[in-house]
């Protein structure tokens, strides 16, 4: 049966696509502040309106927001008998089969915007995956029992399968 995130996982993907979003923001807040410096010596810097980078900000976040919220609900994983199954993607869909006896290692990870909603991520490690920073898959936005209870599911299975082998 397919699975979803926990419902506060929309802001945990609202906090990873402000780094694509918010990567304007800054750049828009000095620009305001020297358009506020510079506004008494130049007046016509105002018709070029903080207000209007402002809304320009204020667009970022909405458009950021609604980003988080399409990706939440494109996202699902299922945890089957042979494989973890995961997808994702708002405009590509990616769809990722672990299979069990692949897994080599099944970490908790808990960030600081995660922490602060409760919530862990799984990252799924496997052999042959030649990413040291990235993992082959990651099941974001877990209760904190949910992801205990999958991370320990998914050894046990892993286990279960070598020892065929």
């Amino acid at each position: 049966m397919k699975q979803k995130p926990h419902p506060k996982a929309v802001w945990l993907f609202f906090f990873w696509h402000a780094r694509i979003f918010g990567g304007f923001v800054p750049f828009l807040i000095l620009w305001i502040i020297y358009l506020y410096i510079l506004r008494e010596s130049f007046p016509f810097i105002d018709n070029l309106g903080i207000g209007k980078i402002s809304a320009i900000i204020i667009g970022l976040v909405i458009l950021n927001y609604i980003w988080a919220r399409l990706f939440y609900n494109s996202y699902f994983f299922e945890l089957t008998e042979d494989a973890i199954k995961i997808e994702q993607g708002v405009i590509w869909k990616k769809y990722i089969s672990i299979p069990y006896g692949r897994i080599q290692n099944v970490d908790i990870y808990r960030g600081v915007i995660a922490r602060l909603l409760g919530l862990s991520n799984i990252h799924i490690q496997t052999a042959g995956y030649s990413g040291y920073i990235r993992t082959e898959g990651r099941l974001p936005g877990l209760s904190r029992e949910e992801a205990e209870k999958i991370r320990e599911d998914s050894i046990q299975k892993a286990k279960g399968i070598k020892q065929g082998l």
